[in-house]
């Protein structure tokens, strides 16, 4: 195989919490020669790996450097607290921020949410990341504040979560690195997420319809000279005088076939 014929592949970066599986599937259906690569990395990261051409889009989390970066919005995350099973909170099916005003509120280094003031009350250190502050609520030291995703992605048996009254919520986008034209690769991956169909004007060339059984049906009619009813005479023509069997011409019927002779007469 040259190098020409070798398929490019597609390099796709997503940030923890993110689940790309559904438009990775409709990847590999379209275009099954071409290689899907998936990246995993730091929300903090995520920016420059794809203005360094790390990947060439990714599943990130807003905000991105709009100068370097073009985004398509895609969901807002729920934001939830994450608490142990036998915490009071665990009685309401929602929590205020007022509700937490007690509460150690933890603050992990790679935190995704954009507060202004965080609620509740501090913890001595902030915690190098998510997964280390899971483990802080476990050990029964305060109480983590996440988008949903990443509590479901650190879910232990011991803990549980509830939603959070007007909090700060999380954004997810596709993103790419801003070059005119987009790549033909991005602007497909840009097509599956939007939920273009495979036919689509904006994605591959589109594959012309296929006609419909009746159309087929019509334009065979056509070919074959039917399209009138009648069935064709012997060597493919029609009776076009319209006369019976056996008239002879200008006259009536003899009620006899032509060439075909009568019964005898009994003697």
């Amino acid at each position: 195989m040259t190098g020409s014929d070798t398929p490019s592949s597609f390099r796709l970066a997503y940030v923890p919490g993110v689940t790309p599986t559904k438009w990775v599937r409709v990847w590999h259906e379209r275009l099954p020669d071409t290689p899907l690569e998936l990246v995993q990395v730091p929300p903090a990261e995520a920016g420059r790996l794809l203005a360094d051409g790390g990947a060439e889009a990714g599943l990130v989390r807003l905000p991105v450097d709009r100068d370097v970066l073009s985004a398509i919005p895609l969901y807002t995350e729920t934001t939830v607290v994450v608490i142990p099973k036998d915490h009071a909170a665990t009685a309401a099916e929602e929590v205020t921020l007022p509700d937490l005003a007690d509460e150690i509120v933890l603050h992990p280094l790679d935190d995704v949410l954009d507060w202004g003031t965080l609620p509740g009350r501090p913890a001595l250190e902030r915690p190098a990341s998510t997964a280390d502050a899971v483990e802080l609520v476990a050990a029964g030291v305060g109480v983590l504040l996440v988008p949903q995703s990443l509590a479901r992605l650190h879910h232990r048996k011991d803990l549980t979560y509830r939603p959070v009254l007007e909090a700060p919520e999380s954004r997810v986008a596709l993103s790419w690195p801003q070059e005119e034209p987009t790549p033909d690769l991005v602007e497909e991956f840009i097509g599956i997420v939007r939920g273009r169909t495979v036919n689509s004007t904006r994605g591959r060339a589109a594959t012309p319809p296929q006609p419909s059984a009746k159309e087929k049906a019509k334009a065979k009619r056509a070919a074959t000279g039917t399209g009138s009813g009648r069935k064709p005479a012997p060597g493919g023509k029609q009776s076009g005088t319209g006369r019976r069997a056996g008239a002879p011409k200008g006259g009536k019927p003899t009620g006899k076939a032509p060439g075909k002779r009568g019964k005898p007469r009994g003697r």
